[in-house]
């Protein structure tokens, strides 16, 4: 493993295995540096492949890249070709040695397992898809009982750092009322808003009790990891699992 790389502290299965990259450990170069695996942020493409080259060194096998649009649909590895693609936001498996992926620049990667080691899902949640409900999908998608999911909470954006307009903690409000408490009124028709205390009440209400993570700031924390919202040109980071 690179240092740097952040390994989830979860309480998973051993056979469970799980990483976030930084910004360390590519060879990408200004705001892309180093270790960005995004092909469509405006960074040369040939870098960005052999980032993903460096990180494919770490990994059973390739990883399969999806097309994220902010939504809720989920991939089921188990049902994708390894050359194939997929338009999702979510991935689950229950084959050793498939890698879910997500990336992420201030949106949140969540990863999730059942305690018995079976099955590994990974989800890219941003506000949007967040609050569409891409993390019920992904938990509902891994076939297993909700009481018996483990979840690991991301870099994302901190609380300090999220400014929203009212739309955002509207769409949250409309489908449960205690969302407001992660919002915090910041000028004008503005709020701060805490994506992990709205991601641990979404993991609440789909049936999560373990819930892990969190504490990070992908905005303030400029030497490790990207932020979208800092810098326009920002790389994305990988958030892979798998089962050994």
């Amino acid at each position: 493993m690179i240092p740097g790389w952040i390994q989830p502290d979860w309480p998973a299965p051993a056979n469970v295995r799980a990483f976030v990259t930084t910004r360390h450990g590519g060879v990408s170069i200004g705001e892309y540096a180093s270790m960005n695996l995004g092909l469509h942020t405006g960074d040369d493409r040939a870098s960005v492949e052999t980032n993903r080259a460096i990180v494919g060194a770490h990994l059973p096998s390739a990883p399969l890249w999806m097309a994220q649009v902010h939504g809720v649909e989920v991939a089921d590895l188990d049902r994708i070709g390894p050359e194939e693609s997929a338009r999702a936001d979510g991935a689950v498996t229950g084959k050793t040695g498939r890698v879910a992926v997500v990336l992420t620049a201030d949106c949140m990667p969540l990863f999730f397992c059942d305690a018995r080691g079976t099955r590994v899902g990974v989800a890219h949640a941003g506000w949007r898809g967040m609050a569409a409900g891409v993390i019920e999908n992904t938990v509902r998608a891994l076939g297993v009982p909700a009481d018996e999911v483990l979840a690991w909470m991301g870099p994302t954006i901190g609380p300090a750092a999220f400014e929203v307009g009212a739309e955002v903690r509207s769409a949250f409000l409309e489908a449960e009322a205690r969302a407001a408490r992660a919002f915090i009124p910041h000028g004008e028709g503005k709020y701060l808003a805490d994506l992990y205390a709205l991601a641990r009440q979404r993991l609440e209400r789909a049936g999560v009790r373990s819930v892990s993570g969190g504490g990070f700031c992908t905005y303030r924390d400029a030497d490790r990891l990207f932020s979208y919202r800092r810098v326009k040109a920002s790389g994305r980071m990988g958030a892979f699992a798998w089962m050994e």
